[in-house]
């Protein structure tokens, strides 16, 4: 079976090294230059670049793959697409917890509405959403003072900025993860009383940008994600696709002593029944797989 995994996320990218590390062999797609930089050669994984239209995932994806969609929780269309091409493959969707709640939040369901709310208080913010969606933000009456874009560090999303009118000292080119401090520390600079921020879940820093907001007491202003989606988590989908495969832990480098579980007895290469199911069986049996069993 064909496994194809459309990436472009940190669970995306966390999956191929599972997968490459038990031996398994996917095409990974990913849309960008920059997200196929940021994947290190992984044995067994074979990295696609560039976006497709819905004709060509079609054709690319075919009959009798096995589809993960490990795409970003807020690329609807892509998402969208790639359903509607796995009409002869089976669809898996990686999905990540949603955390963006809190009686200090604010909710809004997009970047034009998030916009239309900073025009209405005259506030600064530093905006953590991406480059895509900033034309939004050029609706917000003088902008140019009171908003701060952190983008990644490409020279297209650098060009988005400026092309838009944002001015140099107001644009932030940082890689993640961001740390909580990190954050408070921005705010800070930017003299911000906003931070702007999707719903990007704990593998996106979500909670730290919560809890830099507190320390730098800012409101939140959260992004709502554009779907109700059904998925698993990446834990999870490691799980199904181990039993899938068949895939095995990986064996611990020579040389180094497999530990022994606390009833004090040797348990590699034996096999372990476990009564029960649900997912206190499940950490159970992982617990046990990182002794040998």
């Amino acid at each position: 079976m064909r496994l194809l995994v459309f990436s472009g996320t940190s669970e995306g990218h966390a999956l191929c090294r599972f997968l490459s590390a038990r031996g398994a062999q996917a095409d990974v797609y990913v849309a960008t230059g920059y997200g196929e930089a940021v994947m290190e050669p992984l044995p067994g994984i074979r990295v696609h670049t560039g976006r497709l239209s819905a004709e060509a995932l079609a054709q690319e994806i075919g009959e009798g793959a096995l589809v993960v969609d490990a795409t970003h929780p807020y690329a609807r269309e892509v998402s969208e697409n790639l359903r509607a091409a796995c009409r002869g493959s089976e669809y898996l969707r990686l999905l990540r917890p949603r955390t963006g709640k809190g009686a200090d939040v604010i909710h809004v369901p997009d970047a034009a509405a998030a916009a239309a709310w900073l025009d209405r208080h005259p506030v600064r913010a530093l905006l953590t959403t991406g480059s895509k969606e900033l034309r939004a933000y050029t609706a917000v009456s003088g902008y140019r003072e009171r908003l701060f874009p952190r983008v990644l560090p490409s020279v297209e999303s650098i060009g988005a900025c400026t092309a838009l009118g944002f001015p140099a000292p107001h644009i932030i080119a940082m890689q993640g993860p961001f740390s909580r401090e990190l954050n408070a520390a921005l705010l800070r600079q930017c003299r911000a009383d906003v931070l702007v921020t999707k719903d990007s879940g704990s593998a996106g820093g979500f909670a730290e940008k919560a809890a830099a907001a507190r320390d730098a007491s800012c409101r939140l202003l959260v992004i709502s994600r554009p779907t109700e989606e059904d998925g698993l988590t990446l834990e999870g989908m490691q799980r199904l696709l181990s039993e899938r495969l068949g895939l095995r832990e990986p064996p611990p480098p020579q040389g180094t002593p497999i530990p022994r579980f606390p009833l004090f007895i040797p348990l590699a290469g034996r096999t372990v029944l476990i009564a029960g199911a649900g997912t206190v069986a499940a950490r159970r049996a992982d617990t046990l797989r990182r002794f040998g069993a």
